[in-house]
This record gives C-alpha cells, sequence and structure tokens, in this order.
C-alpha cells in the first residue's frame, strides 16, 4: 500500500478491518527502514507506537516485540548505510513494545528480559552513532535505544543484577572507541535511563561511585580518543542535571550528586574551580 493509504488509516484514528492486522503490521515493520523519514518516522513508527498504546497489540505483545529484536540485527556492524533507520526504529518501536508491558502488565519475565538482552547486545555493538543522515533525516540510534532503555529500566522484572548490567551497558556504549560526536538530545535521554536506574532504588552506593569512576578515567585516559572523552564528558554533565533538578528524588540523590560533582571537576579543571 502506498503513503495515501497510511495517511488515511492515521487520519482516521482506528485499525483497518480490510486487511489482517498480521499483513498491516508486517508492512509497517518493512517501512521502518525506508530512507524517507515521513514513511519511517511519520507513519510506520507512529502508526505502531499509537497501536501499542491503544492495546491492539495486548495478545500479540510477545511476538511484536520479538520481530523487533530481530530488527535490530539488520546490517548491524554498517557506519554508513540506510539499514541504521530499520535498527534505531525497531529499538524505538521495542521500547513502547516494553513500555506497553509496563502499563498493562502482560509479558512473562523471561520475555521482557530477553527483549532487554537483544536492546542492549545491539546498542553496544552499533557502530552508526549518526544523529541525521543529510537528505535522509535523524538515525539517532543512540536517542531511540536510550529512550527505549528508559523503559526497560522501568520494568517491574528487572532486579539489582539486571539494573547492573543496564549501567554497564551504558558505560561500555559510551566508551567504545568511535569517530562519532554524540548528539546533546541523545545524551540527555541516556542520562535519563539512569535516573531510571537510580529511581529504583536498590543498586548500592558504592557501585554506582565505581561506575562514575570507571567513566571518569577513561575519559581523563590520554589514549581514549577525543570523540569518547567528549561524549563522557557530555553524559555525566546531562546526568548531573537531571539529577540536580530532581526534586529529591532518586532517594540517594545527595552523595550521588557529591560523586558526580567531583568527577566533572577533573573533567573541566579549566571552568570548575575549588
Amino acid at each position: 500500500m502506498g503513503s495515501a493509504y497510511w495517511e488515511s488509516v492515521l487520519a482516521q484514528g482506528v485499525v483497518p478491518a480490510d486487511r489482517p492486522l498480521s499483513e498491516l503490521t508486517s508492512e509497517l515493520t518493512s517501512m521502518l527502514g525506508d530512507s524517507d523519514p515521513a514513511i519511517r518516522e511519520d507513519i510506520a513508527t507512529l502508526t505502531l507506537t499509537r497501536w501499542l498504546r491503544a492495546g491492539v497489540y495486548d495478545d500479540l505483545l510477545e511476538g511484536l516485540g520479538d520481530g523487533m529484536a530481530s530488527g535490530l540485527t539488520v546490517g548491524l556492524g554498517t557506519t554508513a548505510s540506510d539499514t541504521v533507520f530499520r535498527r534505531s526504529l525497531s529499538a524505538r518501536v521495542l521500547g513502547a513494545c516494553i513500555a506497553q508491558d509496563n502499563a498493562a502488565l502482560r509479558m512473562r519475565p523471561d520475555t521482557v528480559l530477553r527483549w532487554g538482552d537483544r536492546l542492549m547486545s545491539w546498542l553496544v555493538r552499533e557502530r552508526d552513532l549518526r544523529h541525521e543522515v543529510p537528505g535522509k533525516g535523524p538515525a539517532s540510534s543512540l536517542g531511540n535505544g536510550a529512550a527505549a532503555l528508559v523503559e526497560l529500566a522501568s520494568s517491574r522484572h528487572l532486579g539489582r543484577l539486571e539494573l547492573t548490567v543496564l549501567l554497564d551497558v551504558t558505560a561500555d556504549r559510551l566508551t567504545s572507541p568511535t569517530d562519532f560526536l554524540v548528539h546533546t538530545a541523545e545524551l540527555d535521554t541516556l542520562a535519563e535511563s539512569t535516573m531510571g536506574v537510580l529511581r529504583r532504588d536498590i543498586l548500592h552506593t558504592d557501585l554506582l561511585d565505581a561506575w562514575v569512576n570507571r567513566l571518569t578515567a577513561t575519559a581523563l585516559d590520554p589514549q581514549t580518543g577525543a570523540p569518547v572523552a567528549h561524549n563522557v564528558a557530555g553524559f555525566l554533565r546531562a546526568l548531573y542535571v537531571q539529577l540536580a533538578l530532581s526534586s529529591g528524588q532518586p532517594p540517594n540523590r545527595a552523595d550521588f550528586l557529591l560523586t558526580l560533582v567531583a568527577a566533572l571537576k577533573q573533567l573541566h579543571p579549566g571552568i570548575l574551580q575549588g
């Protein structure tokens, strides 16, 4: 079907009755990889996420999530291919699947943990960190992956071990060698996912401090490339701002703020004195 059909579907606000849902979903999934942002973002992603929130997929949620997880591997390892669109938006829709489970309580723990494993494995291995592709619009694999981590951090199925892994994956992603300077908005979203972990209030302060120290040490290491050091520093600044403005939450806020202040003073000695 052409874009006019899907624009009509969006305008009507209901799932079409003229075709099976499986067929509609398959077409929308394929459209996630389209090089035209109007098709992949404004039609495919918007339709799938709207239907998810409306409960259309509640009885089919596992299959949809598994399909999105499979999309994370399409063209993985390339750095200048249009396959980044499929991977990036598969992550966004997978995050919407997790969000729907958070709201509707539909999935077994093993299903969501499987999705989380696939999501975090992809995020660490993703090499195409372009925020925008000239003439083709946003790619934002890190931003969409981080948005999915926000939902994952809130999942009732994740305990202390899984949240620790989520933080480790965040650090691995930030410290992996890359030539890309990550966009500020994507670092903000990644910091938001860490805030989700902190709000769960089940990780020990010593673990959190060690995690920040690991990031700081990598950024200060002379062998670390400039883009990685830039990305780590930007992330820690974003995390500090979100934590400082969090109105008293999470419970360990005060102590962790001191840890972040110490890290930022090391990273910016010329402008953060005293």
